[in-house]
């Protein structure tokens, strides 16, 4: 019972630190075309989290029970504490990377140590992580540009005041819908880990189902991780890939908040950040390509890339000193 305990409180640390890594994501698209004020855009993406947390448990479904195999409650612990050390480590640095990414990362790699090849369910790693990961920020970026050049054509001959006036209204809508997906599909990571755990404890080698209560203390946990904020992520997101105007913080919102709901519609656990960060190039690539700095662009890139690696290796090293503790 006391492992059940420690797997439950560190799993909804993580969720905490994915609400404040994540934060960013949609809150810079608010800050950085002077939408909203920082407080009052986290406050408001804090509320739309929980309440998409309530949506539906099929993201849930596939973190319990479509990734790795065999899994102990060991198992479990080693693979958040590897996503938290990658969140902590890239929220510090302020580069947007993947919680999503960190988590599977982590399970991935405690399961191998644990069982070998055979701990990982390696088709739903690809077909559920993989390739949604790999498709989801092209779709948000195509959707992104495609918006934009609508934008530009319908509104061309409205004054520039006018435009931006319009745009930073609109944007209340989207960011709110774009943090309401957030919490559709983020929190719903935690809730698989926690539902496993409870499995493992019953000596159950699945779960489910998700409980109700696992259900809102992940809402409540990320609601609140959100509201603490990640200010330093903000910045390269707002402003460091380009000088975002309201039209483009319109449709970089639209366009990942769609895709993600999508993703989550199909359980998918896919990542707020690549799609966000895809999305914002996508809309900023309209005016000229030159306009987004490509070289920030290939940090977030490179931290994309090393993500699951690395939280797998943390993960993988913790599993052994963890096993031996408990």
């Amino acid at each position: 019972m006391f492992l059940l305990v420690v797997v439950i409180v560190v799993a909804l640390a993580f969720d905490f630190t994915n609400g404040f890594h994540d934060t960013a994501n949609y809150v810079a698209t608010w800050v950085g075309t002077r939408a909203i004020s920082p407080r009052p855009a986290i406050i408001i993406s804090a509320a739309a989290n929980l309440a998409g947390a309530f949506v539906t448990t099929a993201v849930a479904s596939t973190v319990a029970n479509s990734l790795i195999s065999g899994a102990t409650n060991e198992t479990l612990l080693a693979a958040l504490l590897g996503a938290i050390a990658w969140n902590l480590l890239t929220w510090w640095i302020g580069l947007p990377s993947s919680s999503t990414h960190a988590l599977v990362g982590g399970l991935v790699g405690a399961a191998l140590v644990q069982s070998g090849s055979s701990g990982v369910q390696w088709s739903g790693v690809w077909e559920k992580v993989i390739l949604p990961g790999l498709t989801s920020p092209v779709i948000g970026f195509i959707g992104a540009f495609a918006l934009v050049v609508l934008i530009y054509r319908l509104l061309h001959r409205v004054t520039p005041a006018a435009t931006n006036r319009g745009f930073r209204g609109g944007q209340l809508l989207t960011g709110t819908w774009l943090a309401f997906t957030h919490g559709a599909n983020d929190a719903q990571k935690t809730m698989g880990v926690i539902s496993l755990a409870l499995a493992l404890h019953a000596g159950e080698p699945k779960a489910e189902s998700v409980p109700t209560w696992v259900v809102v203390a992940c809402g409540l946990t990320i609601g609140a991780g959100t509201y603490v904020g990640g200010w330093r992520i903000i910045r390269t997101l707002g402003q460091r890939i380009y000088g975002m105007q309201p039209e483009h913080g319109f449709a970089s919102q639209l366009a990942a908040g769609s895709t993600l709901w999508l993703g989550t519609k199909y359980g998918f656990p896919i990542s707020t950040t690549h799609v966000v960060s895809g999305s914002v190039m996508g809309a900023g690539s309209v005016r000229r390509f030159s306009a987004v700095k490509w070289g920030v662009a290939g940090n977030i890139v490179f931290a994309w890339i090393l993500t699951l690696p690395a939280a797998a290796l943390v993960a993988a090293a913790l599993y052994f000193p963890i096993s031996w503790i408990f």
